[in-house]
């Protein structure tokens, strides 16, 4: 009878959870093919139809599920993540050092929603901080301290010196930045003034060939259009006094992988100099790693805990 079909119905579909990308809530939705999963989701979810069609993939690791048949063969209870056009699957895992810190925030993102996933990450795990850069930090700082101490469940007190953790972070970085320029400074004005007057005979009679030898080589082979990096990061490269400081440890990452000469040629600047400069940025990022692990190791030899109390962590932070 019917109620015989309504339960050969109900054993066809299949429970899935689903949420946004950068949503935490999930939702319960039961359906018996992927075209009525990607329509519920859509409407549950509040997708703008604009938006569509949706993409839904897997929530551990970002697998693209289109296929119907693959579908039915998933576990039920299977966690999706439903992107709009144009959004990128990101993952929160430990796998690469830091490919964690994802900032693949889209245009669309407001300024609200980058501090609000910048949050997320020093909710995950607050040794997060270290591996930023100054403008995450600069912004976090410049939250709203009640909008902060919300998003991350905490008291304002806690919150107040959080924030001068940050700052205190953003501040040493600064220092570190200066000290640097004067030992350059130093350095340079030691060199005695013979070379400084060859260097000027010399900078007298070259800069037209080299010139020419830029632009043939940039107009034949467009050699700077071999790096990976983005026109954000080379800009702070080049601009940028002690640039590895200002990074966050991900771009930090993409600058190492990048090849030196290619490098070279995006900066305009000759190996060495490039090579000095990945070289900064090594230096820089095995020192924030270091810095991370030696927090982990701290906290999980401090009572035994997994995590570190807030309290415990910032307090610690303030002493020194």
């Amino acid at each position: 009878g019917p109620a015989a079909g309504a339960a050969a119905m109900a054993a066809a579909l299949k429970r899935c959870l689903v949420r946004r990308r950068d949503g935490r809530e999930q939702h319960g939705v039961a359906a018996s093919c992927l075209r009525e999963l990607r329509d519920k989701a859509s409407g549950i979810l509040a997708i703008d139809k604009a938006r569509e069609p949706i993409t839904l993939v897997l929530a551990e690791d970002g697998t693209i599920v289109d296929d119907e048949d693959y579908f039915l063969c998933l576990p039920s209870n299977t966690k999706f993540v439903a992107l709009a056009k144009n959004e990128k699957w990101s993952s929160k895992s430990l796998d690469s050092g830091t490919a964690w810190l994802s900032e693949s925030v889209d245009e669309v993102d407001s300024a609200a929603e980058k501090w609000k996933q910048l949050a997320r990450q020093l909710k995950d795990d607050l040794s997060n901080i270290i591996l930023m850069s100054e403008e995450d930090l600069q912004v976090l700082i410049d939250v709203p301290r009640s909008d902060l101490a919300e998003e991350l469940a905490q008291s304002q007190p806690k919150i107040q010196v959080l924030q001068d953790t940050l700052q205190q972070v953003l501040d040493r970085r600064e220092e570190e930045r200066q000290s640097r320029q004067l030992l350059e400074l130093y350095l340079e004005a030691l060199k005695n003034e013979d070379s400084i007057l060859s260097k000027v005979a010399e900078s007298e009679t070259v800069p037209r060939k080299e010139m020419d030898v830029v632009d043939t080589s940039t107009s034949s082979t467009g050699t700077s259009a071999k790096t990976a990096l983005s026109d954000q990061i080379l800009a702070a490269l080049k601009e940028k006094p002690a640039p590895e400081l200002c990074l966050d440890s991900q771009d930090l990452e993409l600058v190492l992988k990048e090849d030196t000469q290619a490098l070279a040629s995006a900066l305009r600047w000759d190996k060495q100099k490039a090579e000095a400069l990945q070289q900064a940025c090594d230096q820089e990022l095995s020192k924030r790693l270091q810095q991370v692990q030696t927090l982990h190791s701290l906290r999980s030899t401090s009572k035994g805990k997994k995590t570190l109390p807030w309290g415990d962590w910032l307090s610690s932070k303030r002493k020194k």
